[in-house]
C-alpha cells in the first residue's frame, strides 16, 4: 500500500515527507525532484518569497545510487529563511522577552513577526483552527494550513510520477484553463507530456499565447488594485491501463480518490473529472463514450467525456481532471474582520503574498495525480520491486488483450 505523510510548518526549519511502499528498483535522483520544486516556484502572479526562500532538498532515506530500495523514501525541504524565524518558531520555549526583539535587520516588520495574530483572514483557516484547537493566536494556524505543505507533497509527487511511469508508462501533464475571468476555450488542445518545456517556460503555463497573455493582463491588474486571483488547472495522465480503482466499494473508486486528493489541496473548492459539470446540461445519447473496435484486441472511444474513468475504474483512455482554486485569502485591502483579543471590529492581518497561486497550482494538482495512480497501480500490479510489478501487470494486460481478440 503506497501511503504518504508530510510535516513542518511554513517557517519552521524545514518539511519532512514520507512515502511508504514504494517499490525497489524505482530510478530517481535528487536533480529530478529538485526539478519538480523549481516548477512549483514558477509562475506571474507568485510573491516576493519566492525570490529569496530556496528548497533545499535532502534525500534522509529509501534511495540509493538512484534507486529506491523497497524502504520508505524520507525527503527533507529547509528553509533557507529559518534563522530569521528560529526565536518565533522555536520548538522550545523561548523567554517572552525574545519576542520584543527584531530578528537582527532593524527592521519594524521583523519585530512584527513576534506579535500575537488575534485578526483572523476571512477564507483562511485561522478561525475556526483557533478556536478548534484553543490556541492563543492564529500563528499554529496559518503556519501549518499554509500552502507551502504543498512543496513536500510535490516532492513526493516527483517519486511517485517516475514509479508510474517506469512501471506503466503513465505520463503526467498539467496546464492553467482559467485566470480569474479569462479561460481557454472549451475546444482549446489539450497539451501532451512532451509540452512541459514550452509549459514551463510561459508565465501563466497555459497553452495559447494570446490567451497567456490575457491572463497575465488580469494579473496585474488585480496587483494594481490590490487584490488576489483564483481559477482552474487541469491535469492529463496518458498511458493509464484499464482496471485501476474499483466499483465495489466507495472509497476505492479512483475518481473519487482523485477528487479526495485534489480537494486535500489548500484553496481547491472544486474538482471534475473529464467533462464533469458541463455532463449534467447534456442527454445521455450525447454524454456518453462510444466504443469502438480499431482491430482485434485494441479498443477506443469515440470520445473522452468521462475523463478516463467510468464506474470508479479507469478505461485505458487520457485520465483528464481539474481543480479550482479560490483567490488568495491574505488579501491586500484586508477584508473586514474582528480582533479576538478584545472583540473590537478590525481588519485581517496581511502577511506577504502571491497576487494568484494558480500556476503552481497545476504542478501540485499533477502531483497529487501522481500519487493517486501510483498507489491505485500498486494496488493492482503488487510487488517489491519495478521489474516485479511490470511483468505483473504486463501478465494481465495480456488477458485484457486476449478477451478483445475476434
Amino acid at each position: 500500500m503506497l501511503r504518504w505523510t508530510t510535516a513542518g510548518e511554513s517557517h519552521g526549519q524545514a518539511l519532512t515527507a514520507l512515502l511508504e511502499g514504494v517499490p525497489a528498483g524505482v530510478e530517481i535522483t535528487s536533480e529530478q525532484i529538485s526539478r519538480a520544486l523549481a516548477r512549483r516556484r514558477l509562475g506571474h502572479g507568485r510573491g516576493a518569497r519566492q525570490a529569496f526562500e530556496a528548497d533545499a532538498l535532502t534525500i534522509l532515506g529509501g534511495v540509493r545510487h538512484g534507486r529506491t530500495i523497497g524502504s520508505p523514501v524520507a525527503l527533507q525541504i529547509g528553509n533557507s529563511e529559518w534563522p530569521k524565524w528560529s526565536v518565533v518558531m522555536s520548538p522550545d520555549p523561548v523567554d517572552p522577552a525574545a519576542l520584543l526583539v527584531d530578528a537582527g535587520t532593524g527592521d519594524e516588520r521583523e519585530i512584527a513577526r513576534n506579535r500575537p495574530l488575534t485578526r483572523p483572514r476571512p477564507g483562511h483557516a485561522d478561525l475556526s483552527g483557533i478556536l478548534k484547537y484553543d490556541l492563543p493566536d492564529a500563528r499554529p494556524v496559518l503556519e501549518r494550513a499554509s500552502a507551502r505543505e504543498t512543496a513536500a507533497r510535490v516532492a513526493l509527487g516527483a517519486v511517485a510520477s517516475a514509479l508510474a511511469e517506469q512501471v506503466a508508462g503513465i505520463q503526467l501533464v498539467s496546464h492553467v484553463v482559467r485566470v480569474g475571468s479569462v479561460a481557454l476555450p472549451d475546444d482549446a488542445a489539450r497539451p501532451t507530456p512532451q509540452d512541459e518545456a514550452r509549459l514551463s517556460a510561459d508565465p501563466v503555463r497555459c497553452t495559447d499565447p494570446q490567451v497567456s497573455a490575457r491572463m497575465v493582463a488580469e494579473i496585474d491588474a488585480a496587483k494594481k488594485s490590490a487584490d488576489t486571483l483564483g481559477g482552474v488547472v487541469e491535469v492529463v495522465a496518458t498511458g493509464v491501463p484499464v482496471g485501476l480503482g474499483s466499483y465495489v466499494e466507495a472509497e476505492r473508486r479512483l475518481d473519487a480518490r482523485l477528487a479526495s486528493a485534489l480537494m486535500g489541496i489548500q484553496a481547491v473548492k472544486g474538482v471534475e473529472i473529464g467533462d464533469g459539470f458541463a455532463e449534467a446540461a447534456r442527454r445521455g445519447s450525447a454524454a456518453h463514450d462510444e466504443i469502438l473496435a480499431v482491430s482485434s484486441g485494441r479498443l477506443e472511444r469515440a470520445s473522452n467525456r468521462a475523463g478516463g474513468i467510468e464506474g470508479g475504474i479507469s478505461n485505458g483512455a487520457d485520465i483528464v481532471v481539474r481543480a479550482a482554486y479560490k483567490p488568495i485569502s491574505t488579501v491586500p485591502r484586508a477584508l473586514r474582520t474582528i480582533d479576538l483579543a478584545d472583540g473590537s471590529a478590525a481588519t485581517g492581518l496581511h502577511q506577504r503574498s502571491d497576487t494568484t497561486a494558480v500556476v503552481p497550482g497545476a504542478v501540485i494538482a499533477e502531483a497529487m495525480v501522481a500519487l493517486v495512480l501510483a498507489q491505485a497501480l500498486l494496488e493492482k500490479t503488487g510487488g517489491d520491486s519495478v521489474s516485479e510489478a511490470r511483468r505483473n501487470l504486463e501478465s494481465y494486460l495480456a488477458r485484457v488483450s486476449e478477451r478483445t481478440q475476434w
